[in-house]
């Protein structure tokens, strides 16, 4: 006797007419799925998802909304998720694939040919099944029409764009769209149904009548929203979930099946960590034995535990004092409080990125509470392919995560790119991440699928590192987002070296609600405290706390004095300071002084002796430039890993990019003149670490640390920066730097004051950024006028910026109850890690960015030489898609152009037309996705190229170079 199948509760309830509803069709395989097949399959993956994915900290803000009721909360997602396509129970969805509905009208479900609905496109299915939903829980369930929209908007919004009141109303003057006219009864009758049966088997019908008067907060709407999109998504993959006629069409071996293929990791269940802040380090970081925590570690630590749970800690301290350490032991206490599930670290910089991602897998590496198996990881950057440790998480193919990396015989946590939690909008779903700080300035950017960058943020721990280097445009989404990880209860972690007092103020201000007001009881305390180092602790309704750190007591003095900006007089100098061997940093503003100093320099040490770092190489050049900074510069212990060896003589250029990217360390350094927390930052590039007893293993003459401040006429008064420092930093910035550092500047180029850092670290920035009237006991009276007419021109800038920010800018959370109707109305679109995406929360203007390969005299094509790895000089043909190796070293050879290319739309326009000349068509294929739709600058055998009336250069030691044509 063979047993009896088991019960289809979907199926098995409903008519042939809401049977014959479809939902999904392949028009190749001519596949199809019936709609209640996948309300079924999306309710049963958003029960797996809460149940096993989503972590305590997001599935508790959800719960809170339902008076704490976890079997509620449980309901309603799955509830969501099986109703959520609904809408496409109607003729404007249904009438899209003939056959299909043929079936449909064959059971009293009439419908109009597609042809013959001119104004179906006022009835996405999302908005449909919005509509819907509201008269059914109006119409069967005693609602109130307004009560409804917090919960139908999670369907009309599950695209990734929440309706508006506008388009609301306009499927409402056209109910047709929704039920054929003549067949009305039944086409309702057929929505009840499905919408009566997902009510019965989710168990939602139980809880109708109390959430009736529940109010959804927005930020567990938009959680909501989020979940099922996600449920939606992969419900809607068919290697997981087949398409009719196939395998596995019923339950429970479908949705058991197609939840094991996935093989989602399983989310961190942080512990409490116990022991002292000596012992965490040690377990977590290797540290040797006996070594001691600095101070500002036991005091974030001692702040992490006496917070009651969700907070933000704000840390200030100088750089080498161990902030990355003691922000990650506060994660993980903060993580244990609120059940967060993972942590995300966001950084300035790709570079930055990538240098933190290595420190950051091996803290996972000795993190308690990890799944068993395999964790997600995530690296978010454009660039994230190019990074040799993340790419080995990448695994390859279709392969599951049961096939690759697992928990190995040293204890370590396996970590994984999990094959679906790819791509940038799902990519930050992973439970850990780095990247740059756009993908939380992304948080507060109205755009599309928003939901889910908010859900992969909601149960993570958020650590913001260098927070001082936001201009006022990335301030303004940084605090927007701030306001909304608040209202989630996502513990968030700020770092900084030099943070304003106001600044720190308003953060604190932006994630506990009270907004961007000057005087807010509690809060000036928080803007008054001179005390360095320092950490802030800050949490809604609770007063902020202080907690006062002691300096480790590592310092350094160093000699600080102006120098002439005269190459020759730069050059004599070196000259003499490097005269017994040393390692000296010239720091420029601008690539094009880079250029102009190496060449010069190079003329009187020889070409060995100088090397150049700027932003204008090409990918692969980039990273192999600053491992070899670090394989010669870094610490020593890094130097002899690496297999390298610190030159006896060497001078090194750079731009900005040393700032903060690189652990490297000089003897020498100079720099033109930068805002005072730059300049700040950039001394901690010299005398780094220490080399034998007092420096001793230096040259003598550089044994004592210190540092020549050039791009500046000191002849003048006040000092003139040069045009191009200007340019990039703005006038008034400078002249408060020149204004702070003038008592420690010799009035004569030749003669030396002292620093003692980290000491003045503090009391020179909140001195440099301290808002004022006038000008008066900061600087001579006559700089006044001079620095007057700055301070005007700067607010005048910031203003703009401000503005100019706003206008895509998210709205806070509004009060709990109103629907996210129109949630990121009039936003962005799409948003991104590109850098067009980056342009959208960063005041960084258009850029244009290019693949670079040979043009050969013949006409063939290769990649360039010079790659490393056997990725040079691999052929590119022009009738065929280039082979995978050559393809890959391609789209790893992008190279930002300069400002030249986009000082206007006309010179962008010219440039891309140029570009597009070139275009390769058989590059464009999808199996030549590394490349396709790139713009590719072929340079000639000289490595030359001409562009929009420029003449470009490229050397494999100089990067690009740009000289007009005429």
């Amino acid at each position: 006797m063979n047993p009896r199948p088991p019960a289809q509760p979907w199926k098995d309830s409903l008519s042939r007419a809401a049977r014959s509803a479809w939902a999904k069709h392949d028009f190749d395989s001519d596949g199809w799925l019936p709609l209640y097949r996948h309300m079924a399959d999306s309710a049963s993956i958003a029960g797996r998802l809460w149940d096993e994915w989503v972590p305590r900290q997001a599935r508790a803000l959800i719960t809170s909304a339902l008076s704490g009721d976890e079997s509620s909360a449980r309901s309603l997602v799955v509830w969501l998720a099986a109703t959520h396509d609904i809408g496409k129970a109607t003729p404007a969805f249904a009438c899209q694939v003939e056959h299909l509905a043929d079936d449909m009208r064959a059971q009293g479900l009439d419908m109009p040919l597609q042809k013959q609905m001119a104004d179906r496109n006022l009835a996405p299915h999302g908005l449909a099944g919005h509509l819907l939903l509201r008269d059914w829980l109006v119409d069967e369930h005693d609602w109130r029409p307004r009560d409804t929209h917090q919960f139908t908007v999670i369907a009309g919004g599950h695209h990734g764009i929440p309706p508006t009141n506008s388009a609301i109303a306009a499927l409402d003057d056209h109910p047709e769209l929704l039920r054929t006219p003549k067949a009305a009864e039944i086409w309702h009758r057929v929505q009840t149904e499905l919408l009566d049966t997902a009510a019965e088997v989710t168990g939602a019908g139980a809880h109708l009548s109390s959430w009736r008067t529940a109010k959804l907060p927005q930020p567990a709407q938009v959680l909501l929203t989020a979940l099922v999109i996600t449920a939606d998504w992969i419900a809607s993959n068919s290697d997981y979930f087949p398409y009719f006629p196939g395998e596995r069409g019923t339950d429970p071996e479908r949705t058991e099946a197609a939840w094991r293929l996935l093989d989602l990791p399983r989310q961190w269940n942080p512990q409490h960590p116990t022991g002292t802040t000596a012992e965490l380090l040690a377990a977590r970081f290797d540290l040797p034995e006996g070594a001691r925590p600095r101070p500002v570690q036991e005091q974030a630590v001692q702040a992490a535990r006496h917070m009651a749970g969700a907070g933000l800690m704000i840390i200030e301290a100088p750089m080498g004092e161990g902030k990355t350490e003691a922000a990650l032991l506060a994660a993980e206490i903060l993580a244990a409080s609120t059940g967060a599930g993972g942590c995300f670290v966001a950084l300035p910089t790709m570079a930055t990125s990538n240098a933190m991602f290595a420190r950051f897998t091996h803290w996972l590496d000795h993190l308690p509470g990890m799944p068993e198996e395999a964790t997600s990881i995530f690296l978010a950057h454009s660039k994230a392919h190019l990074n040799e440790e993340f790419a080995g998480y990448l695994g390859g193919g279709p392969r599951l995560a049961t096939d690759t990396d697992r928990e190995d015989e040293s204890g370590s946590a396996a970590l994984i790119a999990h094959r679906w939690l790819r791509g940038r909008k799902k990519g930050m779903l992973s439970s850990f991440a780095v990247g740059t700080i756009d993908q939380l300035l992304f948080a507060g950017l109205k755009s599309k699928h928003l939901a889910l960058r908010h859900l992969a943020l909601a149960g993570k721990v958020v650590v913001i590192d260098e927070a001082h280097a936001y201009d006022t445009y990335m301030n303004t989404y940084l605090d927007r987002a701030l306001a909304w990880l608040g209202r989630y209860g996502v513990p968030v972690i700020v770092l900084s070296a030099t943070l304003p007092s106001d600044r720190r103020r308003e953060l604190a201000q932006a994630y506990t609600g009270e907004g961007p007001r000057p005087k807010v009881e509690g809060y000036e305390e928080v803007a008054q405290a001179a005390s360095y180092p320092l950490i802030t602790t800050a949490a809604p309704g609770t007063p902020p706390r202080l907690y006062p750190a002691e300096f480790s007591g590592r310092s350094t003095d160093v000699l600080i004095e102006p120098l002439d900006d005269e190459l020759a007089t730069l050059t004599e100098r070196l000259d003499r300071e490097l005269h017994e061997g040393g390692c000296a940093l010239v720091i420029r503003n601008t690539v094009a002084r880079v250029h102009e100093t190496a060449a010069h320099l190079r003329g009187h040490f020889g070409e060995d002796a100088v090397t150049v770092a700027h932003s204008r190489f090409l990918d692969l050049d980039r990273a192999a430039r600053d491992e070899q900074l670090l394989r010669e510069y870094g610490p020593p212990a890094k130097v002899v890993a690496l297999g390298g060896e610190r030159p006896e003589r060497r001078i090194v250029v750079a731009s900005q990019v040393v700032e903060q990217s690189l652990d490297v360390d000089f003897d020498l350094m100079v720099t033109d003149l930068a805002p005072v927390d730059l300049l700040l930052q950039r001394m901690g590039r010299m005398h780094r670490h220490p080399r034998g007893e007092d420096q001793s293993e230096r040259p003598p003459r550089l044994r004592a640390a210190r540092c020549l401040v050039t791009g500046v006429d000191w002849t003048q008064s006040p000092p003139r920066p040069v045009k191009g420092s200007r340019t990039v930093y703005g006038q008034y910035p400078l002249l408060r730097a020149l204004a702070v550092l003038r008592p420690h500047l010799p009035a004569d180029p030749g003669q030396a004051s002292t620093l003692k850092l980290p000491y003045y670290i503090s009391p020179l920035v909140q001195f440099a950024y301290e808002e004022v009237d006038d000008h008066v006991g900061i600087a001579p009276v006559e700089w006044h006028e001079a620095m007057d007419q700055a301070l005007c021109a700067e607010r005048t800038k910031q203003v703009d910026r401000a503005v100019r920010a706003r206008t895509f800018l998210l709205d806070p959370a509004a009060r709990d109850g109103r629907a996210i109707i129109g949630w990121v109305d009039a936003g962005v679109g799409e948003a991104d890690d590109t850098q067009s995406g980056k342009a959208q929360v960063r005041d960084t203007g258009e850029s244009l960015e290019v693949l670079v390969a040979r043009r050969h005299s013949d006409g063939s094509l290769t990649t360039v030489p010079w790659l490393s790895g056997g990725r040079g000089g691999l052929p590119l043909p022009t009738d065929s898609v280039p082979a995978p190796k050559a393809a890959r070293a391609l789209a790893a050879s992008g190279l930002r152009l300069p400002y030249q290319f986009t000082l206007s739309g006309q010179m962008i326009d010219r440039a891309i037309t140029e570009l597009e000349a070139d275009l390769v068509e058989a590059w464009q294929a999808k199996e030549a996705h590394w490349i396709a739709g790139e713009l590719v600058l072929f340079l000639d055998e000289d490595d030359r190229a001409e562009l929009a009336g420029h003449r470009l250069h490229y050397t494999e030691s100089d990067g690009l170079e740009v000289t007009r044509a005429d």
